[in-house]
């Protein structure tokens, strides 16, 4: 090498080590510094997550009455729409949702799902005929854009408790297939109607974004104001009717030995038949008239929907829901033969009321006074006090989906989220939920337990973020961001980062304080902060709006002066994006094993540190995460074992 090449080289050499010298060490600022979601400023919630003392929303109370031709498989008839306005605003124009107009040829919906298929499509040949429009009486003018309508009012409705009274006259069809939300199945002894969506729902109006008007493409579901529903039923005389909140005219549409036996139920906490399998078709036994139709009388009171389903074919059976304080609901179950089996649907009603008095005890009571599964070709669906299953579930199968669909009326019938916009603010808090049911149950496999099997979802290269709009989610990740990972999330919130009691203390209080109002993602995120005291940014910023992953790993453990009754360093690193609290076993050479719970600021200044063990003997093995209560990519590095004497290092 000559001269000139050997100092080029040394040049290059010495630079280098100045390049190193002034390059910043990869810190974790970025995962610790303030949360950069937009908090919407409004006077109408408070800081702490909880709605204002000028809190408001709108009120819609409806008035419905329908019929059912079972022959031609229409529903018609109208709503009487009683709107409040509490907002601080005059309203020149209402919005309202048709959402039946999905099933129609030109929907939106039908062009973007039509050639794509799957759960959230569905027939089309139905929606909305709209016959009359009228406000205080007056025809009034409206325009109908997919699945909105929006009525251009004269006189716009005053703020702060004005009021006007819309009628609307409609018929629809019931589709076969109605995007697993609704539809009918014929099975042997008659068809089985299913039926949501069915009348003119007002669009909400918030604090937020004013008119929520997103279209019913299909994966979004929904976000109404609340109110009181009374609705009537028309259908031929042979047909039983189930739907959300009380049977008010239970005397007019049973004999008296049916009545008998409903009340009877209603008393029992042991499962009661009203309509066994062998009364079915024997309309002499089961109904208190012999033709012509009758007409099913229901109301339920602060809701934010009402649903129901009809079957010539209907078995039910029914026992009594007991609630805190004394007070009980009743579980109803409306199946078919096909799925009258001791494996299958004769357990629905003890399902129901193992779900709803578990998520009473533990979250909040069981706000309406019947709970209905029925059995039809909706796979899993729900609605206030009544959820529709798939007929051919069985055991563990129709008991997840029970649970689950019962878990809404936690989430979003009580806590009235944005589904449209936010799914995971009632799937993901639903499914996590449903978690701890099943661990209560004791009979089948909590939604939870295995949290390692989602790493292979956690890390697909399509992987997407938890706040990704539903509509916008590819259908194939829509189970993931939508119900596991934010469940997953919530279970590590509960179980490693904040444990039981602050983080049932925090839950509690955001049910209780939204209970039939409508928070948004940064309300329930600053309610878990405050009522938990712990600053959780980092943990909603890395989980719920990233798509980074946990990998923690032991590297090395040495001894203070080489000597273990001195205390031994443990030296950790967080490989992946996502950091957490650390939660380690360290076992002595006596067999001693030892817990360990680091809490989350150890990653502060960076992702390798060491940790003190207040060691008295020589360790012999430390593992990372024992229990498995996160999804770690790679667990090569969670365990540190055959440990030689080491002497601390600088």
């Amino acid at each position: 090498m000559n001269l000139l090449k050997f100092f080029f080289v040394i040049g290059v050499l010495i630079a280098q080590i100045v390049v190193a010298q002034n390059t910043p060490v990869k810190r974790n600022t970025d995962l610790f510094s303030p949360l950069n979601i937009p908090n919407v400023q409004t006077p109408y919630r408070t800081q702490a997550g909880e709605p204002s003392t000028d809190y408001w929303q709108n009120q819609s109370d409806y008035i419905v009455a329908v019929t059912l031709d079972d022959v031609n498989h229409i529903v018609k008839g109208q709503v009487d729409i009683t709107y409040t306005n509490n907002s601080p605003d005059k309203l020149g124009y209402v919005w309202l949702q048709l959402d039946e107009n999905k099933f129609n040829s030109n929907s939106r919906g039908a062009a973007v799902l039509g050639a794509v298929g799957g759960r959230f499509s569905g027939n089309l040949d139905g929606g909305y005929n709209i016959s009359s429009v009228k406000v205080n009486g007056t025809d009034a003018k409206f325009v109908i854009t997919d699945t909105r309508m929006q009525i251009r009012l004269k006189e716009s409705v005053q703020p702060t408790g004005g009021k006007i009274i819309i009628n609307v006259a409609y018929d629809f069809k019931i589709p076969e297939y109605g995007a697993d939300r609704m539809g009918r199945i014929k099975q042997a002894q008659g068809w089985v109607y299913e039926v949501a969506q069915w009348y003119p729902r007002m669009a909400v109006y918030d604090d937020i974004k004013g008119w929520n008007n997103e279209p019913y493409l299909g994966s979004g579901e929904f976000y109404l104001d609340y109110g009181n529903i009374d609705y009537k039923i028309t259908v031929p005389y042979d047909f039983i009717v189930v739907g959300s909140g009380a049977l008010v005219n239970l005397d007019e549409v049973y004999p008296n030995k049916i009545t008998k036996r409903y009340r009877k139920a209603q008393e029992s906490d042991k499962t009661v038949m009203i309509i066994n399998a062998d009364e079915v078709g024997d309309t002499r036994k089961t109904r208190p008239v012999q033709n012509g139709n009758l007409t099913w009388h229901f109301k339920i009171n602060q809701t934010r929907d009402a649903a129901w389903a009809a079957s010539k074919a209907f078995i039910l059976d029914g026992a009594k829901i007991n609630l805190p304080k004394g007070k009980t609901a009743m579980a109803l179950s409306a199946y078919t033969k096909e799925s009258a089996t001791d494996d299958a649907w004769n357990k629905s009603t003890e399902y129901v009321k193992q779900s709803i008095e578990h998520y009473s005890i533990m979250w909040f009571p069981y706000t309406y006074p019947v709970a209905t599964n029925v059995a039809g070709i909706v796979g899993g669906m729900e609605y206030p006090g009544i959820v529709f299953c798939g007929w051919k579930a069985k055991s563990g199968g129709l008991w997840s989906v029970t649970d689950h669909e019962f878990g809404h009326n936690w989430f979003p019938m009580v806590v009235g989220s944005n589904e449209r916009l936010h799914p995971w603010m009632d799937e993901g808090f639903n499914t996590f939920i449903n978690h701890y049911s099943a661990l209560a149950y004791g009979k089948y496999p909590a939604k939870l337990r295995d949290r390692l099997g989602f790493v292979g979802r956690l890390t697909d290269i399509n992987r997407e973020p938890i706040n990704t709009p539903p509509d916008v989610a590819q259908t194939f990740n829509l189970g993931m961001v939508a119900y596991r990972k934010p469940a997953l999330g919530l279970f590590m919130l509960r179980e490693s980062i904040l444990g039981h009691d602050r983080f049932d203390y925090a839950f509690k209080n955001y049910i209780a304080k939204w209970a039939f109002k409508h928070p948004r993602p940064i309300d329930f995120f600053n309610a878990m902060e405050n009522a938990s005291g712990e600053d959780l940014d980092w943990f909603w910023k890395a989980w719920f709006y990233n798509t980074g992953n946990i990998d923690q790993g032991v590297t090395n453990v040495s001894y203070v002066d080489n000597d273990p009754k001195l205390g031994a360093i443990i030296s950790l690193e967080n490989v992946g994006e996502v950091v957490m609290p650390i939660n380690l076993i360290i076992e002595n050479e006596q067999g001693i094993k030892t817990k360990a719970h680091i809490p989350v600021a150890f990653w502060m200044r960076g992702n390798k540190a060491n940790y003190k063990a207040n060691t008295t003997s020589k360790i012999v093995k430390v593992t990372i995460d024992p229990e498995a209560l996160y999804p770690d990519i790679d667990l090569s590095n969670n365990v540190f074992e055959n440990i030689s004497d080491q002497k601390i290092k600088d």
